[in-house]
C-alpha cells in the first residue's frame, strides 16, 4: 500500500515541482524572444533604403524593386500560419533557428546579384520565407505557451521588439548605404540574423513543462505531444475560421494595417521624403524615431488590451492613423520641421498598436487555434503590405509623386475603423487567467 502511494506521488511530481520561482522563467523566455526579434528586425529595416541605390546602379524601375519587396512581404505573411503549425510539430527553437539561417543566406546572396530576377529570388523569396517564420505568430506562440496572466502586456512588449530593432538598425544601415553602398548593409543584415541563432538554440525553451514549470499565472500542464501534419492543420484551421465572420473582419482590418505601415511608410517614406529634398539619412532617422514611439505605443496598447474592449481599441487606432496619413503629403519638405516631428510621434505611437488587440480577438474567438488563425490574419496583413509596396512604386513611376497613395491609405484606415466596430464578441469568451504576483 505504501509503495503504491509513493508511486502515485511520483507520477504527480511534475505538477508539484516549484512553479513559482522568484522571477518566473517565462520572463527569461520572453527576453530571449525579444532579443531574437530585435536581431531579425535588421532585414525589415533595409527595403526602403534599397530603392534609390538599386534604381541608380541597375536602372531598375521603382515598380520592379517594389515588386521584389512585395514578394518578400507576401511570403512573410503566407508563411506565418504554417510556421506556427511547424512550431507545434518540431518546436520553436528549431523553426526559428532555421528561419534566421535562411534570412542570412538570402541577404548575403544579394551582394552578387546582377539581374532583377535575382533580387526577387534572394530578397523576395528567401528572406520572405525566413522572415515569415519569424513573424508575429512566433510572438503569439511564445505568449500562448508561457503566459496566462499578462498576455496583453507581453504581446505588446514582443511586438515592440521589431520597432526596437528598427531603432537600432535603421541609422546604421542608412549610414552604410550612404557612405559605403548597399552591399555592406546587406552583409550587416546577414550577420545580425546569424548572431541571434546561438541565443535561440541555447536559451529558448519550447514549453514550460520542459523545465517543470507552470505557465506564468496558470497551472502546470504536461507538454503536449508534437502535432503531426503541420501543413494540413494550418489549412484545416483556415477553412474552419473562414466560416466565421470575425475572421474576415480581422483579416480585412489587418490587411489595411499592413498596407498603411509596412507596405507604405516602411517601404516608401524614405524615397518620398528624398523626392522633397530631404537627405536619406535624415528620412531614415525619422523612421527610427517612429520606432522609439512605436515601442511606447505598442506596450501601452498591450496594457490597454488587458483592460478595455479590443474591438473599440482597434477602431480608435485605425481612425487616428488614417487622419495622420491624410496630413502627411503637406508635411514633406527638404528639412525636418515641428509639424513633421509631431506626425512622427503621433504615427509612431499607433504603428503596431493594433497587434495586441488583434491577437486578443483571435484568442477570444479561436482558443487553442488562435496562434495559427493569427498567422492567417497576419498573412492578410502582409498581402495588403505587398500590394501597396508594389502600388506605391508604380504610382511614383506613373504620377511622379506618392501623394495618391497617402490619400488612398488614409481612406482605407477609415474603413478599417468601421470594420473593427462590427466585430462581435465571442459567445463563449475565455475566462481571464489568474493574475500572478
Amino acid at each position: 500500500m505504501t509503495q503504491t502511494t509513493e508511486s502515485a506521488a511520483a507520477a504527480e511530481s511534475p505538477a508539484r515541482r516549484p512553479s513559482t520561482p522568484r522571477v518566473h522563467r517565462a520572463w527569461f523566455v520572453a527576453a530571449v524572444t525579444f532579443v531574437t526579434i530585435i536581431g531579425a528586425a535588421a532585414f525589415a529595416s533595409l527595403p526602403g533604403l534599397l530603392i534609390e541605390p538599386l534604381h541608380g546602379e541597375f536602372a531598375w524601375s521603382r515598380g520592379t524593386i517594389g515588386f521584389a519587396v512585395s514578394v518578400n512581404l507576401a511570403l512573410y505573411g503566407l508563411t506565418a500560419p504554417f510556421a506556427a503549425a511547424l512550431m507545434d510539430r518540431f518546436g520553436i527553437r528549431r523553426v526559428v533557428a532555421l528561419a534566421l539561417t535562411v534570412i542570412a543566406a538570402g541577404s548575403l546572396l544579394t551582394v552578387w546579384m546582377t539581374a532583377a530576377w535575382q533580387l526577387i529570388l534572394f530578397w523576395g523569396v528567401l528572406v520572405g520565407l525566413g522572415s515569415g517564420s519569424m513573424a508575429l505568430a512566433f510572438a503569439a506562440t511564445v505568449t500562448n505557451r508561457w503566459f496566462v496572466a499578462r498576455r496583453g502586456l507581453v504581446t505588446g512588449i514582443l511586438t515592440a521588439a521589431g520597432a526596437s530593432g528598427q531603432l537600432i538598425f535603421l541609422p546604421l544601415l542608412s549610414w552604410l548605404v550612404e557612405h559605403h553602398g548597399w552591399r555592406p548593409a546587406a552583409v550587416t543584415v546577414a550577420l545580425a540574423a546569424l548572431a541571434v541563432v546561438p541565443f535561440v538554440w541555447l536559451l529558448l525553451r519550447d514549453h514550460p513543462a520542459d523545465v517543470g514549470l507552470a505557465p506564468y499565472g496558470g497551472e502546470y500542464a504536461p507538454k503536449p505531444a508534437p502535432v503531426t501534419g503541420a501543413a494540413r492543420r494550418a489549412v484545416t484551421v483556415l477553412f474552419k475560421a473562414a466560416r466565421t465572420g470575425p475572421f474576415w473582419l480581422l483579416a480585412g482590418t489587418f490587411a489595411i494595417c499592413g498596407a498603411s505601415t509596412n507596405g507604405l511608410v516602411k517601404t516608401h517614406f524614405v524615397p518620398a521624403a528624398h523626392d522633397h529634398g530631404m537627405p536619406v539619412t535624415a528620412a531614415a532617422g525619422l523612421l527610427a524615431v517612429i520606432g522609439v514611439f512605436d515601442v511606447v505605443g505598442t506596450i501601452a496598447s498591450g496594457w490597454f488590451t488587458d483592460r478595455f474592449e479590443a474591438r473599440r481599441l482597434l477602431a480608435v487606432y485605425y481612425a487616428l492613423r488614417g487622419i495622420s496619413l491624410l496630413f502627411l503629403p503637406m508635411l514633406l519638405a527638404p528639412a525636418v520641421h515641428p509639424p513633421m516631428l509631431f506626425f512622427i510621434v503621433f504615427y509612431g505611437l499607433d504603428w503596431v498598436a493594433t497587434v495586441p488587440p488583434t491577437i486578443a480577438l483571435c484568442r477570444e474567438h479561436y482558443g487553442e487555434d488562435s496562434a495559427i488563425v493569427f498567422g492567417w490574419v497576419l498573412a492578410s496583413h502582409q498581402v495588403g503590405a505587398a500590394a501597396v509596396a508594389f502600388a506605391g512604386g508604380l504610382a511614383r513611376d506613373v504620377f511622379g509623386s506618392y501623394d495618391p497613395v497617402w490619400y488612398a491609405s488614409g481612406a482605407l484606415c477609415a474603413a478599417a475603423a468601421l470594420m473593427a466596430l462590427v466585430i462581435r464578441g465571442s459567445r463563449t469568451p475565455a475566462a481571464p487567467g489568474p493574475v500572478a504576483p
